[in-house]
């Protein structure tokens, strides 16, 4: 860990959480894997299912549906059965494989617009997540989680790829 990757990047296996403006926060980590691998893991159902849900709310992710192109859509089902289960579902807005997905949060009426980068240097990639609110009280009823659980899913997004980078 602690490898400073430029100047401009996390060290390795660290999360920040930044609110940037009353409606907008910025998650950053620094991965050990090419952009490509990385870009798999968020477009992938198979292997977006492996580390989406963090593991310490024991609500497993129950399908995953995605189709990963501009004016795609996606639909992801948490819950410990289909009777007890949520789904966050939205659109696509811009995908360019490798390096940049933007989509709509749709389950809920002030969801977010969230864009994910992937940046790519000397074989390591830092992630930023964006999401843009519609309001500072969207923002501020999401951040809680946020804040908790996207460093939950960056490491075993870590971990997953790690494991892919071995094989």
């Amino acid at each position: 860990m602690g490898l400073k990757i430029t100047e401009n990047m996390p060290e390795l296996g660290v999360t920040k959480v930044n609110r940037t403006s009353d409606r907008e926060l910025v998650v950053q980590r620094a991965f050990n894997a090419p952009a490509r691998i990385v870009f798999e893991a968020w477009t992938r159902p198979d292997l977006f299912m492996r580390w989406w849900a963090p593991k310490s709310i024991g609500v497993p992710l129950l399908s995953c549906e995605m189709d990963v192109r501009t004016g795609g859509t996606y639909r992801i089902v948490f819950g410990q059965d289909v009777a007890n289960s949520r789904a966050f579902f939205g659109k696509y807005l811009e995908v360019v494989p490798g390096s940049r997905l933007v989509w709509t949060n749709e389950e809920d009426p002030h969801g977010a617009v969230t864009t994910v980068t992937f940046q790519e240097t000397g074989g390591k990639t830092l992630l930023t997540f964006k999401e843009v609110y519609p309001s500072k009280e969207a923002l501020d009823e999401a951040f809680i989680g946020m804040e908790g659980g996207m460093p939950e899913q960056l490491e075993q997004l870590d971990a997953l790829l790690n494991e892919l980078c071995q094989s």
